[in-house]
């Protein structure tokens, strides 16, 4: 946060704890977040995500380091984006290094369709740019393993309760509820519409990318690849 300045810096993970704690004692400063969610769940507490359920789960522990510390590209982060209406959902992937975003509309919130768009959204990037995916533990995500099998995509999961540990997508999905909020009919939005909204996010320029924007990094990226072939 204030790397350059010498200051002690926060994570985001760090903030979203302390925000949650406090409204436990009822602060309430959870109604100051884009989404107000009232509690985060915690590790190892009852009425978790049926993780038994998901085949060859891999903890995100295990992850490469280089994806954590953002240094390399083509480590992404996905998950569903919920609205109030029965089985609305667009899938969300974010790609750490370069914050680069993706949406796909969801037809319901079954793991065949979400697997045919995962596959649609990485079939045609290097292998170099779809090295690992990040999930939380929703069964809507159960058929990850196909990624790895078909794409050679490496998969990892959140511990339960743990959204934080795949805070690039939560961050880009608190951004894209302010034009998307979750009372929104996803009937009524067109096609072009997701694709302006998603324009629009990875065109503009990021502070903690040098001012770059995400769609300019993530061609730099691209191309980078392209050239090492």
């Amino acid at each position: 946060m204030a790397r350059e300045q010498g200051g002690t810096v926060i994570s985001h993970e760090s903030i979203y704890r302390f925000i949650y704690h406090r409204s436990a004692q009822k602060d309430y400063w959870h109604r100051l977040l884009p989404r107000a969610r009232h509690r985060r769940g915690r590790l190892g507490k009852r009425g978790g995500s049926p993780v038994d359920r998901i085949r060859d789960r891999v903890p995100v522990s295990q992850r490469p380091s280089e994806a954590g510390t953002r240094k390399q590209a083509g480590h992404w982060e996905a998950d569903l984006m919920l609205f109030s209406r029965y089985g609305q959902a667009v899938l969300v992937t974010h790609e750490r290094r370069s914050r680069f975003t993706r949406i796909t509309r969801q037809p319901n919130k079954a793991a065949r369709p979400v697997l045919d768009s995962l596959l649609g959204q990485f079939r045609h990037l290097p292998p170099a740019i779809r090295r690992s995916v990040t999930f939380d533990n929703g069964t809507e995500f159960a058929l990850h393993h196909q990624l790895k099998s078909r794409l050679g995509i490496e998969t990892f999961f959140c511990d339960p309760h743990a959204p934080w540990q795949k805070g690039g997508v939560e961050n880009a999905i608190c951004r894209l509820r302010r034009f998307l909020p979750r009372k929104s009919d996803l009937a009524s939005i067109t096609q072009e519409q997701l694709d302006e909204l998603v324009a629009k996010y990875n065109n503009t320029p990021r502070k903690c990318l040098n001012f770059k924007t995400p769609a300019e990094l993530f061609s730099e990226q691209v191309k980078h690849v392209a050239l090492q072939v």
